[in-house]
């Protein structure tokens, strides 16, 4: 780990008093959750179907059940815990220097992990509702669930995701942007930076200093003041 990039981040850390985290898989990746187009990511399987057909709005509704398999098998890591970056993110909150947390991801870690203000930008595995009479339904029952699961009411119950071909919640979207158009620092973690229009969301910052920590490069990387090609998990679970 680059010492010289380490101490600037924490110098940036500790100027900053409006502080947002943008983050994406990466930050699950070392919770044991497998993220999308990483070596061993769900892009680089083999299925009946491309994983983004199966996560597929049109998909759920003419291959429920198929839909149903996979996404039980491959999206629900009910007992995964939160690793180093959930931790140090949730204890800035607390200290009051974040803000807030962008998320993509759908697992809910940041939650366990004591942070408050989460925005999930792409839902959450933990929500559940009953298509006919909005019944709430927790991410055990589906789980547990045998085929597609079923409201008490006979309705159909869906996760609180979002799904290939469906809009992003314009609730989340807007608090989203309020939030970086806030912040002094934010600090891009676990994501590529491929996946839209959430990495749009980036142009909305207009404070002091980008920070960009992820495993692999990414497209932002020129435009950063601070660019740290590591860890999630290890860079942030290093700083004091």
């Amino acid at each position: 780990m680059d010492r010289e990039k380490m101490t600037l981040l924490e110098r940036l850390v500790e100027q900053s008093s409006r502080m947002v985290f943008f983050g994406g898989a990466g930050v699950s990746t070392e919770s044991g959750i497998p993220d999308f187009r990483g070596v061993d990511g769900l892009y680089r399987q083999k299925y009946k179907y491309p994983p983004e057909v199966i996560l597929s709005y049109s998909f759920f509704l003419s291959h429920t059940e198929e839909f149903f398999d996979f996404y039980r098998e491959k999206m629900l890591f009910l007992t995964a815990k939160p690793n180093a970056a959930h931790r140090k993110l949730a204890e800035w909150e607390a200290g009051g220097k974040l803000s807030a947390i962008v998320t993509q991801n759908i697992d809910g870690l940041h939650q366990a992990a004591g942070s408050k203000n989460v925005l999930e930008l792409h839902g959450s595995v933990h929500r559940n509702y009953c298509q006919k009479c909005r019944a709430l339904y927790d991410a055990e029952y589906i789980l547990h669930s045998q085929g597609i699961p079923r409201c008490a009411c006979g309705g159909l119950v869906k996760p609180d995701v979002v799904l290939y071909g469906e809009p992003l919640s314009e609730e989340t979207l807007a608090r989203s942007v309020d939030c970086l158009s806030r912040a002094d620092l934010l600090i891009v973690g676990g994501t590529s930076l491929n996946v839209y229009p959430a990495a749009g969301l980036l142009h909305c910052f207009r404070g002091e200093a980008l920070v960009l920590i992820n495993r692999d490069p990414t497209p932002m990387d020129a435009r950063a003041d601070l660019a740290i090609n590591d860890n999630i998990g290890e860079v942030l679970g290093a700083l004091s």
